[in-house]
């Protein structure tokens, strides 16, 4: 059985740089863009001393006690495909519990279910489908399955999102692979002839209109902040601060230099689209996004997203994530625009096991949960 420590951050870093890819949510800069939680780097040892798991612990703590929700987003990073993930987790437990948690909520970051594009087109066609798991997926994961029952086993709760947006981090997500199911990477050519016609008409509309999309540095995130702002105005969604962004630009360019990059979408040198992308190793993620109401029709948003996937091909990333999409296939609902928008780029929704609970004060669990629902 591995055993668990803490780890100093270059130890935690050096680990993630290793593999091929993890979560960014289990980099150890994220610590630092989640300032309000306590936090601790984890690693797992074998036998023979060398590290062989990471993890990222934030600790939230109960109000008036000394006690703490551990919360591992989309981790912990160790070998989800073991047969006995007691020897992994059940160690953690016990050196949480030493540190003063009442529960542990895990993101296994292990792909369940996969969807086609063509699968979803069908689905939200069809007014007998209101939801993703409603038609018979396009791959099943035998190992996804295994980890979901083996965690069953364990005691661990799972976290429902029924339909909607799960209130820590996405268990449906859509996704764009750059490679073929070999392992073959696919050139520019490929992923835009697997997009829609609407999405290849409104890059190539974005190129004839003079769209230009560049890097932006830390000093464009103010700009970025206030196209950001007027985009939660017009859709109705609360922005985060100016500083929120700035942490995370200096958080995560400290662990790698390529990790964050700001993308600008100009036209006529009027800011028509702004994304944040953040990419570790081979996965590469769409993080924010910003459009103005002023000048659609010259398909900003379309020219960046597609110079933010045209980067993770040449990084060699494996993947473009768009993160999260809610499981609702039902034409009538307001979420449903924003798969169908996804959906144009050609690639697939792929379910992830989702977050899980491990109460080990029953009674603490209990009231924090009473206490999550009067936040609200």
């Amino acid at each position: 059985m591995p055993s668990v420590r803490p780890i100093s951050e270059d130890e935690h870093r050096e680990h993630i740089a290793s593999l091929a890819s993890a979560s960014f949510l289990q980099t150890p800069g994220w610590s630092r863009v989640k300032a309000e939680w306590g936090h601790e780097s984890l690693g797992w040892f074998d036998d023979a001393g060398a590290l062989v798991g990471s993890a990222l612990v934030l600790y939230r703590r109960l109000p008036k006690v000394n006690r703490s929700l551990a919360y591992l987003p989309e981790g912990p990073v160790i070998d989800w495909t073991s047969d006995d993930l007691g020897a992994w987790l059940t160690p953690m437990t016990a050196h949480l519990k030493r540190q003063g948690a009442f529960a542990v909520r895990i993101g296994p970051p292990v792909v369940t279910r996969r969807w086609s594009t063509a699968q979803i087109k069908q689905g939200i066609a069809d007014d007998d489908v209101r939801l993703l798991s409603q038609i018979a997926p396009a791959e099943r994961s035998a190992a996804g399955a295994r980890v979901v029952a083996q965690l069953h086993e364990l005691g661990w709760r799972h976290q429902g999102v029924e339909g909607g947006f799960a209130a820590g981090q996405p268990q449906f997500v859509f996704q764009v692979p750059l490679t073929d199911p070999d392992g073959t990477p696919r050139t520019e050519d490929d992923v835009l002839k697997g997009m829609n016609q609407l999405w290849r008409r409104n890059i190539k509309k974005a190129a004839k209109e003079g769209v230009e999309v560049t890097l932006g540095s830390r000093d464009d995130l103010a700009e970025f902040h206030a196209l950001y702002v007027h985009t939660a105005e017009r859709d109705h969604f609360t922005p985060r601060p100016l500083r929120y962004f700035e942490v995370m630009h200096d958080a995560l360019v400290a662990d790698e230099p390529d990790r964050f990059k700001l993308w600008l979408g100009r036209h006529e040198g009027d800011l028509v689209a702004a994304t944040i992308a953040i990419r570790v190793g081979q996965h590469a993620w769409y993080s924010y996004g910003a459009s103005s109401t002023a000048k659609r029709e010259v398909r900003g948003s379309n020219a960046v997203q597609w110079a933010m996937i045209r980067d993770a091909i040449s990084a060699g990333a494996t993947v473009y994530d768009l993160r999260g999409i809610t499981e609702t296939l039902d034409a009538d609902d307001p979420h449903v625009g924003l798969i169908q928008f996804k959906v144009g780029t050609g690639g697939e929704a792929v379910e992830y096991a989702g977050e899980w609970d491990l109460p080990i004060s029953r009674a603490l669990y209990a009231a924090f949960g009473i206490y999550m629902k009067r936040r609200g």
